[in-house]
């Protein structure tokens, strides 16, 4: 399991994930409309070159564990670092949101606008066929949402956890978490997630529900020149 996490992303889209993925040799992206992550065989030395014909000039993409230079046909926008945290304490006990409600085609224009008010990380139109993705609703209106995306062996990663920040509070996201890692321990499966470091609210809320530090690896937003 070790391995696998430590290069989860490409082991994702080399395994589990291949089927939305594209590229070739030593790097592979999530296909466009999905959350814009790339992965590498060697996140050391990525072989970026092999990506240039599976991605347009100006295109971003989220890449983890790369701290060299960047050759002249890509370019840094950015760079932090996140934790890796995976699931290790028993399952929770019950699942008590009752009217969360299984997200899908449908429900892509709210799961969009959701996104861009809160900002969960990547995520694209297609990200929920990922796996499982569950919310609340206000009415007609999505204002809280938790999801799977990254797959490879038993491992499973919550993503896309989000509240509205007009229900920040009543604990949403996190009872949409518990259910999903409900779901994946019935399945066999073991739960992981990221979180940023200047995330330090959520990061102290994961460890309080379970969930333990992995490592920690650098990540960047690459371009394309």
């Amino acid at each position: 399991m070790t391995q696998l996490l430590d290069n989860i992303f490409w082991h994702a889209l080399v395994g589990a994930h291949s089927r939305y993925a594209t590229g070739a040799n030593g790097a592979r992206r999530y296909a466009p409309g999905f959350s814009p992550i790339v992965g590498f065989a060697n996140v050391e030395q990525p072989d970026l070159g092999s990506l240039i014909p599976y991605c347009e000039v100006g295109e971003h993409f989220y890449c983890g564990g790369w701290t060299g230079g960047a050759p002249s046909d890509w370019r840094v926008e950015t760079e932090t670092s996140m934790f890796r945290m995976v699931w290790d304490a028993p399952a929770p006990k019950i699942d008590d949101l009752l009217d969360a409600v299984a997200l899908g085609p449908r429900h892509v224009p709210q799961l969009l606008e959701l996104t861009a008010l809160t900002r969960p990380g990547p995520f694209g139109p297609r990200t929920i066929e990922l796996g499982e993705y569950f919310g609340c609703f206000d009415g007609e209106r999505l204002v809280a949402m938790a999801g799977e995306r990254a797959h490879a062996g038993s491992l499973r990663e919550i993503s896309g956890v989000c509240t509205h920040p007009d229900f920040q509070g009543r604990g949403l996201a996190r009872r949409l978490m518990l259910k999903l890692i409900l779901r994946q321990i019935d399945r066999g499966e073991t739960p992981f997630l990221h979180v940023m470091r200047d995330n330090p609210v959520a990061h102290e809320l994961y460890e309080r529900m379970g969930f333990r530090d992995h490592c920690e690896t650098v990540v960047r937003v690459i371009s394309r020149c």
